[in-house]
């Protein structure tokens, strides 16, 4: 019998095999028995991204936890993650639930466990959410529309709370000023309305309702956005763009002549911008798969960093918990102080925006300004779809530690806090790691350069390969 669980950012899978109503309605009766046994706030947020079936997977969600006694506040329309996060600190809930598959491919959906204090639900408390999931037959539900008229479900609008927190906490008229230069590809995710609302003078691309997304995989990385980059390089008054995956809790961003600004840069940024410009102090916590130049920049500005497992929650634990100043992941999912504890594209892609207005630099010369502090670098990523009996024999041969070299490169350190990190030496690096969302082997290395970088990449191929 198949068994449902939660992987690194929540429960995902290929609608209408594994993800249907029924199973959708399992996990939504776990996490009302989770709920229940854990406070007297029995009330809980509901919403639903771009993709297929959403608003009906929302609706069962809600009729669900209704008929546990919990307070659902079902979302209008479509919204980001980010907005159930933030809703629930604005609403006072004590949970929120969020149906996105967020970067999977458009056959994908998903199931996501938002806590009280706007931020992923610690692994523990998934663990028990998961051990509650009962695969006997479900009782009969009331109708959506007796909910509603009984009060046990109301609408409300995400999106609107989302954008007076933009209006509390940004320089609206500065970003306004620079509409005009920015750029925003929503990738037909839902974060589609909120750039159109705020720099209305921005130019769009992708910000229209496609439940397909044009048949590619909403993932804000390089080969998913080369009409965005084309863009961008063909239209000289643009200065950057933002780009948002498909539930807007990751970024992807470009410079002016379309060249993409990953998530090590934009985390340099972020942390020159809230240190140096702002004022604000914490910890930088960090994935496993970050580039080690965070820790290079954290010593300059007397930061402490600490390093997690891949995974958002794993980070958010320590944001609930400690002084952070930024949590940030290398696959575009970055968090701030001041904001929530929660991945944010659009929020971050604000920022850097700020950034750039209020400094009056470009972001080339601010990335130039980041290099001439710790030295220029690239970090690189393949993804490989490879069998599972290959994938399991190439981490067993980590495991036993049987790579002492890829090609020239010779292993000088090996890390194993998730996946497997090979130190070669001159700041160099290459890791292997299984997704834990997609049946794909991840392989990234790091060097002086995109052209190095990619060398050991393929070292590490031809390696692990045979």
């Amino acid at each position: 019998m198949y068994t449902i669980k939660f992987g690194t950012d929540g429960w995902r899978e290929i609608i209408a095999d594994n993800y249907t109503v029924e199973n959708v309605q399992r996990v939504a009766h776990a996490t009302a028995l989770w709920l229940k046994a854990n406070t007297d706030n029995r009330s809980c947020t509901v919403g639903y991204d771009c993709r297929f079936g959403g608003q009906l997977f929302a609706e069962n969600t809600a009729r669900v936890l209704a008929s546990h006694g919990i307070k659902v506040f079902l979302s209008e329309g479509f919204c980001s993650t980010p907005m159930i996060s933030l809703a629930n600190t604005k609403l006072n809930t004590y949970a929120g639930i969020i149906i996105t598959a967020s970067h999977n491919p458009p056959s994908y959906n998903g199931f996501k466990i938002k806590a009280h204090y706007g931020g992923p639900v610690i692994p523990a408390e998934i663990d028990k959410v998961e051990k509650l999931i009962n695969y006997s037959d479900r009782p009969e539900l009331d109708s959506l529309e007796n909910f509603i008229s009984s009060g046990k479900i109301e609408y409300a609008d995400f999106e609107e709370i989302y954008m007076q927190h933009i209006d509390q906490k940004f320089d609206v008229p500065k970003l306004k000023s620079y509409a005009s230069q920015f750029a925003y590809d929503a990738m037909y995710g839902a974060g589609q309305n909120v750039i159109r609302r705020l720099l209305p003078e921005a130019t769009l691309m992708h910000c229209e309702y496609n439940p397909g997304f044009n048949g590619t995989a909403p993932e804000p990385i390089l080969k998913n956005l080369m009409e965005f980059s084309s863009l961008l390089s063909k239209t000289p008054q643009l200065a950057c763009g933002l780009a948002t995956d498909g539930d807007a809790d990751r970024i992807g961003f470009f410079d002016s002549t379309g060249r993409f600004v990953d998530s090590h840069h934009l985390i340099l940024l972020l942390m020159q911008y809230l240190h140096n410009d702002k004022g604000l102090n914490g910890k930088i916590v960090k994935s496993f798969s970050v580039s080690s130049k965070i820790d290079k920049l954290a010593k300059i500005l007397n930061l402490e960093t600490i390093t997690t497992k891949i995974g958002f929650k794993y980070i958010c634990e320590y944001m609930i918990n400690d002084d952070v100043l930024i949590g940030a992941e290398e696959s575009g999912g970055i968090a701030v102080k001041g904001h929530i504890p929660e991945r944010d594209g659009i929020w971050m892609g604000l920022l850097i925006l700020e950034y750039m207005a209020k400094s009056g630099k470009t972001i080339e010369q601010l990335i130039d300004d980041t290099y001439a502090l710790i030295g220029a670098f690239a970090v690189e990523r393949y993804d490989m779809h490879l069998e599972e009996s290959k994938k399991q024999s190439i981490i067993q041969a980590c495991k036993l530690g049987e790579y002492k070299s890829f090609g020239t490169y010779q292993v000088e350190k090996v890390e194993d806090m998730d996946g497997y990190k090979f130190h070669l030496g001159n700041e160099e690096w290459v890791m292997i790691r299984p997704s834990g969302t997609e049946p794909v082997l991840r392989v990234y290395a790091e060097s002086s350069n995109s052209e190095s970088a990619y060398k050991i990449l393929d070292a590490c191929k031809d390696t692990i390969l045979g």
